[in-house]
């Protein structure tokens, strides 16, 4: 005798995040209850109205604002910034830089140059 697996389940944050879009802006019913798994695949592989709008339009969740501006999420704590944006309001920063965002912008970019150093000196230890 055996049971019926129920299927597994994840919290909304969770499904949203993997969605890429921002909970607060998700419809009351995305939010209210659990997700499964097979509901999120479906949501991925033929995404509704909403997840295609909040996708294109916003307002974007820290994670990806941060990615569109070109800075990390700290670099977007330390300008102040604790809103989720629109993409309007992203592009508005981009035409027109403030100076915390050209700072944060040569920051990032400072990092990603070291991680490449490393990168490559690790990638040659390794060949000798």
């Amino acid at each position: 005798m055996s049971t019926a697996k129920s299927p597994q389940t994840m919290k909304p944050a969770t499904a949203a995040q993997k969605l890429g879009v921002y909970l607060p802006a998700t419809p009351e019913d995305f939010q209210a209850k659990p997700v499964t798994r097979e509901q999120l695949g479906e949501l991925l592989e033929s995404p509704p109205e909403w997840v295609v709008e909040l996708r294109l339009n916003g307002p974007h969740p820290r994670q990806i604002v941060a990615g569109k501006l070109g800075v990390s999420t700290s670099g977007l704590a330390r300008a102040g910034i604790t809103e989720a944006l629109t993409t309007a309001e992203i592009k508005k920063l981009l035409v027109s830089p403030p100076e915390w965002l050209v700072r944060e912008r040569a920051t990032q970019a400072g990092v990603r140059e070291e991680q490449r150093q490393l990168r490559e000196r690790i990638a040659n230890t390794a060949k000798d």
